[in-house]
């Protein structure tokens, strides 16, 4: 029995899943979004979380930490300089997974999981267009009430009065 054994050990010795697990964060650093199925997308992001906590501080424990986990130099100098620099102010959840659908071949269920700071779409900028929220509606009420009396002072076009006003 499994009871309280929380690894998902995907099919594999545990070896196996850790080179697995340290080959799918190289990928994801360097590409900052990988395709692969839900259930490795769901335990690299158990694995990979964890390590990207650790590259917000940049010192040689954390690095040489990280470097035992992913065993490569330009990942882990990647990771601590691009990724946190992004990541520095989040407080974590620094990966999104979104489902695909069933894989043509075999029908496994595909994710994408990325970088949540590196994706354009999702970013910062569309936020920061989209509008305030009002706050109150009163406010929004007095506004519409006086624009169509400033409306009214002003002459329409084409009658007597706004021509002579042109013609000024």
């Amino acid at each position: 029995m499994r009871h309280g054994d929380k690894v998902n050990n995907l099919g594999r010795k545990k070896a196996h899943r850790e080179a697995l697990m340290a080959n799918l964060t190289i990928s994801l650093i360097e590409h900052k979004r990988i395709v692969t199925t839900l259930a490795k997308a769901k335990a690299l992001r158990v694995f990979v979380e964890p390590l990207i906590t650790k590259a917000k501080s940049n010192d040689t424990h954390n690095r040489r930490v990280v470097f035992s986990y992913l065993q490569n130099k330009e990942a882990v100098t990647e990771l601590f300089s691009t990724i946190a620099e992004k990541v520095a102010g989040r407080p974590g959840g620094y990966t999104r997974i979104i489902k695909l659908g069933a894989r043509v071949g075999d029908n496994a269920e595909q994710a994408l999981i990325e970088l949540v700071d590196f994706n354009e779409v999702y970013g910062k900028e569309t936020a920061a267009k989209a509008e305030p929220a009002k706050r109150t509606r009163r406010s929004g009420s007095a506004k519409k009430a006086a624009a169509p009396a400033e409306a009214k002072t002003a002459p329409a076009e084409g009658t007597p009065a706004a021509e002579e006003k042109a013609g000024e």
